[in-house]
């Protein structure tokens, strides 16, 4: 779907939408002089969000929507969830995991 309008980290209550970016990207060569004139946003940072916003004036930005669980891995809870979950899934390790979580005495 074409995008109009992304945001960094806005407020919930601010929020464009209920839509999040997962972190991959597929973005045209001209994304390089939107970084390189991009102005510090939050956090005193340069923000990638900031320049495909500045991105969408000069061309379209399309964002796939897929069905599955999204993982906060920017938060060290978020990040153990992942590796907990993903792990106990995993054909090779799950099992054992599994079992090392059932008999972990802490």
């Amino acid at each position: 779907m074409r995008i109009d309008e992304i945001v960094e980290k806005p407020a919930r209550e601010k929020a464009p939408s209920r839509m999040g970016v997962a972190g991959s990207y597929v973005l045209t060569p001209r994304i390089f002089e939107e970084i390189r004139n991009q102005p510090q946003g939050v956090g005193g940072e340069i923000q990638l969000t900031d320049a495909i916003e500045r991105l969408m004036q000069h061309e379209a930005v399309y964002a796939f929507q897929y069905a599955g669980k999204r993982y906060d891995c920017g938060s060290k809870e978020g990040f153990l969830q992942a590796t907990v979950e993903l792990a106990l899934q995993h054909p090779d390790v799950g099992a054992h995991f599994r079992e090392y979580l059932k008999n972990l005495s802490i």
